[in-house]
Order: C-alpha cells, then structure tokens, then sequence
C-alpha cells in the first residue's frame, strides 16, 4: 500500500489561533479541537511570545486535519490563499456565509454565478479567505479544500503548479479542468479553475492576470508530516527546487511559485510537548539552527545528549 504523507494546511494567526479554532469548529461536520502546544523558554527573542502561551493548535474540519500557529503580526492572509468550501446544500452555504462573514469583509457576494447557484468569497474576522459553494452535482455534507489563486509574478502559472505538486506526492490526479476561452475576461488557456488531489486530498487552483496587489504569504502553508528522514530529504528537496534560499529555515521553504511549505517530522510534537519543558526548550532551540529539519539531532536534542 502506498504512503500517503499528511499534507496539512497550517493557519498563520496574530495570537488569535486558539480563538478562531473554537469559531471554526463549532461551524463544521466531524471538527474537533486536537493537540495545543505552548511556547518554552526557548526562542523567545524570535517569536516574542510568553511562557506558556499557546503555540499551535492541531484540529479538524469536515473531516480534514488543519494546525493554527500564533505566529505573531509578521505574515498575513490574503485571497490568494483561501478555503474552498463545497456544500450540498443551500441551508449550508447561507449558514457558513453568515456566521464567517460576521465581522469580516465580502470579496464576491453571495449570488448565482455561472458556476454555482450560490455561491460568494468572503474575508473572515481573522482575515482568513473562504469560498463557498453551492455544488451542482449532488452531494451529502461538506468538502473543504485549500485554494491557490496564482496571480502577480506567477500568474499563468497554475497548471504547472499543480503538475509539479502530483509529480512530487503519491495518489495525485486531476479531477476537474477548466481554461478561459478565446473572448473571456483572461488569457486564453490560463486556468480558469482546477480541482486535482495530493495525497488523496483535495485541492483547487485558479490563474489570474488582474492586477490584485497581493500574493501568496507565509499565513497560509502547507506541513508535509513525514515519517523519516528519507521522506524529508525527498520532500524538502523536491520542494525547494528553484524556491528563494533565504526562506528554507526551521523547516520552512518557499517553491518556485512562492507558497510556503513546512517539511516536519511526525514526531516533532511529541518533541515539543509533554511535561519536561527543558527536553522541549532544547529541541526548540535545535530546531530555529536549521535549515531542513533533522530527526536524529532534535531527538538527541530532546534526551538531552551531546551532539554528533
């Protein structure tokens, strides 16, 4: 049976994690709060976060794993980024557009498009996308999958975006494909919208050649849960191919088209968490030294001995 590494979108938030976490939890089918995570000792002279303070917060929407990061006012949400929320019903889309909208800001109104009978795109409280649709094909529940608007300098770039990615993860395949046409209100062949999965997941893109203003931003990420150190290799180097070298840090990285990755251990918070905090303050403290993270050396970190 093939391995299919978690691909888990990671929220990037002011210190509002935990907050949004409880909103988006009680929206949702099969959501629940998981794991939290505080900040140590460690580190502080970079996050500037407390002692104790919530960290990250592991949780689940309709089915699918997500991590909210209190990371500080560094990085913001924008559009090219968002939750694409499909529903099978109307009660649904009307129930998840007032609740999300409340406080926050409409970028499409909730209406009938060509695409969808209700469908509209909305910035929450938080400032976090979402698009939420009203599905044509019948469906029982709620689908939610990350959306990637290549815009900017990487606009046009979107199908081989999704290529690479289903070159670089197992069980990827395209689901759905649309291009603009000739006389459409962007260049022909850019891609209209695409839904294709990763790792069994699904996802969503979309070109646009406007001029928005914004880009992908390290807010909204991807973690790539690996089991080995050989799946991080792989990983971190397929991923990085062509990406700025001053954004692979602490297992962070940015690809060739500017979204952000974290290629992580699975074992990383069981490192992190527990009751001995100096185990966790020395991994934390190994971990902000590297570039591409290294599983032997954070558990030597964390049992405290000498390094190789």
């Amino acid at each position: 049976m093939t391995h299919h590494p978690p691909i888990v979108p990671c929220l990037w938030f002011d210190n509002e994690g935990e907050e949004a976490v409880a909103l988006y939890t009680s929206l949702f089918p099969d959501s629940a709060k998981g794991g939290v995570l505080r900040f140590g000792k460690a580190g502080q002279e970079v996050h500037g976060s407390s002692e104790g303070s919530v960290m990250s917060v592991e949780f689940r929407l309709a089915g699918r794993s997500f991590t909210a990061l209190n990371g500080g006012p560094l990085f913001k949400f924008t559009p090219a980024a968002s939750l694409f929320v499909h529903c099978g019903s109307e009660a649904d889309v009307d129930r998840l557009w007032n609740r999300l909208v409340a406080d926050g800001d409409v970028l499409m109104p909730l209406d009938r498009y060509e695409w969808s009978d209700r469908y509209g795109w909305l910035s929450d409280r938080y400032g976090l996308s979402w698009q939420i649709m009203l599905d044509r094909e019948p469906r029982e529940g709620i689908e939610i999958a990350p959306s990637l608007l290549f815009t900017g300098d990487v606009a046009g770039k979107a199908e081989a975006a999704m290529h690479t990615y289903m070159d670089i993860f197992p069980a990827s395949a395209i689901v759905d494909m649309h291009r603009y046409g000739p006389g459409e209100q962007d260049h022909k062949g850019y891609v209209k919208y695409a839904r294709f999965t990763l790792a069994g997941r699904s996802f969503s893109i979309m070109d646009s050649s406007v001029a928005h203003g914004f880009g992908f931003t390290e807010a909204f990420s991807f973690q790539v849960l690996c089991d080995s150190q050989s799946e991080i290799d792989r990983y971190w180097e397929a991923l990085r191919a062509g990406g700025d070298p001053a954004a692979q840090q602490c297992g962070w990285l940015k690809d060739r088209f500017g979204v952000s990755w974290q290629i992580v251990p699975s074992v990383l918070s069981r490192l992190l968490a527990g009751p001995d905090r100096a185990a966790a303050d020395r991994v934390m403290n190994a971990l902000l030294e590297m570039g591409k993270l290294d599983i032997a050396a954070l558990e030597t970190a964390h049992a405290g001995r000498p390094a190789a």
